[in-house]
């Protein structure tokens, strides 16, 4: 069975020969430990890892500054400052603060696209057994706009439904769209609307706001995808339990939604059976405060709460610079061994 028939499979609760894994390395990882530890755990599992993840050129040699402030625009004009390498920062100034500007504000540029290159290239893809997907940037509608325009500033103006805020939504949800359309058209297996909504605890917008302003985007940027045949994927970090029934009426065929913070019973209680679930495996508590054998036990937990022979659980888990590398390589472990549960 080819990784595109298995994934296929998963999604459509069609008896899948494994769980696919995602094991995502950040940047700060090659910076933080020690390069030939982060080399040895990467080669040593193949499975999960893959072949040549060891990123010699991130690694500080000497007299290199590490974890240095650093200014930046990204390609918004969003003014960041970063610390720790591989991490994004946090913003210094929002170039539409005052929404008076918004209406002179000009996006990025939108590539020109080749539909038909792009098209023999995923149709290529797909005949040599690899599942294609393309996604939205992260962070697409509701965080673009508390990147540009400041989180309290979005949250009243639409509390306010200001015009200019109206117009920025509208103006969003057109650049976005010239992805998506394209994207919809190429053939992609799956299309990914990749977005943090929820905190710690609750989301960062109230289910009523996020249903009269950015629902109604989220479903028009979908549409093309869905009436494609396309599978829709939807991120978010965070609690995002009062929003899950609006995401999934969104016409969301996949979730990743992170497991501890929502709460793995509540998860299953919810989606088990009914929708797949890309599951963000926990970063904050147990793989960096519990012990090899609580990963482990995590991970277990997991597969047998969320996943059947049927189907329906991908999981993923992203590294960074703080978590234990014997944790690490217990998850690591445990992903290889409970990837075949229900083999």
């Amino acid at each position: 069975m080819t990784q595109r028939e298995n994934m296929l499979r998963v999604i459509r609760f069609e008896r899948p020969d494994y769980i696919p894994i995602v094991f995502a390395v950040n940047a700060s990882v090659f910076s933080h430990y020690d390069p030939r530890a982060v080399e040895e755990l990467l080669e040593s599992h193949p499975i999960i890892a893959g072949k040549d993840r060891m990123r010699w050129d991130l690694v500080p040699k000497e007299g290199d500054k590490v974890d240095e402030d650093v200014v930046y625009y990204d390609e918004f004009g969003v003014e960041w400052k970063g610390a720790i390498d591989g991490i994004r920062g946090v913003i210094q100034k929002h170039p539409l603060e005052d929404f008076s500007k918004i209406r002179d504000y000009k996006f990025p540029g939108i590539p020109d696209f080749n539909l038909e290159a792009d098209r023999k290239n995923v149709a290529a893809a797909k005949n040599g057994g690899h599942f294609t997907a393309a996604s939205l940037p992260h962070g697409h509608t509701f965080l673009r706009l508390t990147d540009l325009c400041g989180f309290e500033n979005v949250l009243m103006g639409m509390a306010d439904e200001d015009e200019d805020l109206l117009y920025l939504i509208h103006e969003l949800e057109e650049y976005n769209a010239a992805f998506t359309d394209h994207w919809a058209k190429v053939g992609f297996d799956m299309i990914s609307y990749p977005e943090d909504l929820g905190m710690q605890i609750g989301p960062m917008i109230s289910p009523a706001l996020f249903r009269k302003f950015i629902k109604p985007s989220y479903q028009r940027l979908m549409k093309p995808a869905r009436d494609a045949g396309a599978v829709i994927h939807m991120h978010s970090d965070g609690d995002i339990r009062t929003l899950a029934d609006d995401l999934i009426d969104g016409g969301v065929d996949i979730l990743n939604i992170q497991d501890l913070v929502n709460g793995i019973d509540w998860i299953r209680e919810k989606f088990f059976g009914k929708y797949a679930l890309d599951l963000d495996v926990d970063r904050q508590k147990v793989t960096v405060f519990g012990t090899p054998a609580e990963v482990d036990a995590l991970v277990r937990e997991e597969v047998e709460k969320l996943s059947s022979p049927a189907g329906g659980l991908m999981m993923i888990y992203g590294w960074y610079a703080g978590t234990p590398l014997d944790n690490v390589k217990a998850l690591m472990d445990a992903f290889e061994k409970y990837m075949y549960y229900w083999d």
